[in-house]
């Protein structure tokens, strides 16, 4: 897989429409974090399997030579939302498809909002948002080709997804799912985001928006009022961060999984391997993702309620410690609780350096398959996370943020280097991340071969009951043989490139101002250049 060049922008997407949104708005001298607005807005129309602005963003925005700052634009529960409300409609656990899984305040819109000031902070933000969401328009108005992903999981999860309020009527062509390559048309969704791009994007919670997006809940009966979306705002946080050899990487802090990403990074830093791939590589990234995950799963929730401090598992001596747990030589034995997701991630980097790493979602493939009638969103179901155990860690309850699978991180290396990079996946996002960084940062692979490169997966994900570590078929046969004498329960999958290792991208900004960049082949995008 090539690595695409530039001496100006640059925008990496999943879908070459959004690039190519961003890229247009970085050619008219926007920054980078309009860019990024241009190909969300465009994403939620053209990928509308994987995310929606019915869901939640994260953003990393560096400015050139300072550390990047954190903006979350995560929704809470409802008002309505509580365990008791369940429990009493027959429920012990929370739905994963429908009105009842429609529990969380939608926050990726007032994160849109939030970065747009931030731009003009920077001297930035000149765009009007009517040519930051035109593209998105324009495709949401006219239509767009289905894609081969689209199609495929609409038919996949056609019985859990047929019945939802308004998911027909928009994704379905006369009760069946499209075609690969079928015209798609989301009118209403249009006009939303028309009036979105000329009233302002607080019209979501604030305005004529909200009041029609609070009645068709309403109706149909999610837990999320009015008040509640007139509540949310998205905010700025610092982003946590590891030191390695090599620099520092950072990233979002709870609710996401941001600090799994990050401990996994460090703990292979410290296992002393020497650069290239093989059996030390593959085995070193899952054993140290499986001591993450354990850490994650007990401590990253609802940030109010985050149970012990964070910071230490970041230090030098704690990963140290732990790093020298890990065997060389057997696996360590699983599984721990999975989780799946949907989800896209987006990178874009301007010709002053400013850089952005983007993640939006709406959780499972369809977020809760409701689709508002009067406004065309889809839904998410992030808040199918939410367990309706009064003392589980994600116990639910109104105002709680559930916990993300979504993180969205961004390095700064010694050499002087900013890596802009992530993927969609769940579970996988993590484990990805860190296949791309260590093949790219510590084997020296050029950006594109890293991405391009086989992947694993350790656990579930997309609905699958297996917790195995699955291989592509790229990978030496020899190389899975190991893997299973070490101890490691392997799946090889029949794919050379599946959609089930996510849809990663990278942008490499040189100290000079060069840039290097490419998108996954697993997915429809790319990257883009100004």
């Amino acid at each position: 897989m090539d690595t695409i060049t530039s001496s100006g922008g640059m925008v990496v997407a999943p879908h070459m429409a959004a690039a190519q949104a961003g890229a247009d708005i970085l050619a008219e001298g926007g920054s980078a974090i309009e860019a990024m607005i241009a190909a969300a807005s465009t994403i939620a129309v053209v990928y509308p399997h994987m995310n929606a602005i019915g869901g939640d963003g994260f953003w990393l925005i560096a400015e050139p030579g300072k550390d990047p700052v954190a903006l979350m634009a995560c929704g809470a529960a409802g008002s309505n939302a509580t365990i008791r409300f369940y429990n009493d409609a027959g429920y012990g656990a929370i739905p994963t498809r429908g009105p009842l899984a429609a529990v969380t305040v939608a926050g990726t819109v007032g994160g849109w909002e939030v970065a747009r000031q931030a731009a003009a902070t920077l001297g930035a933000g000149k765009i009007p948002r009517t040519d930051l969401l035109a593209a998105a328009i324009r495709h949401a108005s006219e239509g767009i080709r289905v894609t081969r992903s689209q199609a495929a999981l609409t038919e996949e999860k056609l019985p859990e997804l047929k019945d939802q309020p308004g998911f027909a009527d928009v994704f379905l062509v006369e009760g069946k799912p499209p075609q690969d390559g079928a015209q798609l048309r989301q009118e209403r969704l249009a006009d939303t985001l028309q009036h979105l791009a000329q009233e302002g994007f607080d019209e979501f919670y604030r305005g004529d928006v909200a009041a029609a997006i609070a009645d068709d809940l309403d109706r149909i009966g999610a837990p999320v009022t009015r008040q509640d979306l007139e509540a949310f705002s998205a905010r700025f946080e610092a982003p946590l961060k590891v030191e390695l050899k090599n620099g520092t990487v950072f990233n979002a802090p709870p609710p996401t999984q941001g600090l799994a990403s990050l401990i996994i990074l460090g703990l292979f830093d410290r296992i002393g391997l020497a650069s290239g791939e093989g059996f030390p590589f593959v085995h070193g990234l899952v054993e140290a993702t499986k001591r993450a995950f354990l850490v994650r799963d007990r401590v990253v929730t609802d940030p109010g309620r985050v149970p012990e401090p964070l910071a230490p598992f970041l230090e030098p001596d704690w990963l140290k410690t732990e790093a020298a747990k890990i065997s060389a030589s057997r696996a360590l034995d699983w599984p721990t609780p999975p989780s799946a997701g949907d989800t896209i991630w987006m990178g874009a980097v301007d010709r002053s350096g400013v850089a952005v790493s983007f993640i939006q979602s709406i959780y499972w493939e369809f977020g809760s398959g409701c689709v508002l009638p009067k406004t065309g969103i889809t839904w998410q179901n992030r808040g199918a996370s939410f367990s309706l155990r009064p003392d589980a860690l994600n116990a639910l309850a109104p105002g709680r943020q559930p916990f993300h699978t979504l993180n969205p991180p961004m390095a700064r290396l010694a050499d002087g280097r900013t890596i802009t990079y992530g993927t969609m996946g769940g579970e996988g996002q993590p484990q990805t991340q860190a296949a791309i960084f260590a093949r790219h940062v510590f084997n020296g692979m050029p950006v594109g071969e890293a991405i391009d490169a086989p992947r694993w997966l350790l656990g579930r994900t997309w609905g699958d009951e297996t917790t195995a570590l699955r291989l592509e078929s790229r990978f030496d046969p020899d190389l899975a043989l190991a893997l299973e004498r070490a101890g490691h329960e392997v799946v090889r999958l029949d794919d050379a490139y599946s959609d089930t290792m996510g849809h990663a991208g990278m942008i490499v900004r040189a100290p000079r101002g060069g840039l290097e960049g490419a998108h996954d082949p697993r997915a429809d995008g790319g990257a883009a250049v100004a």
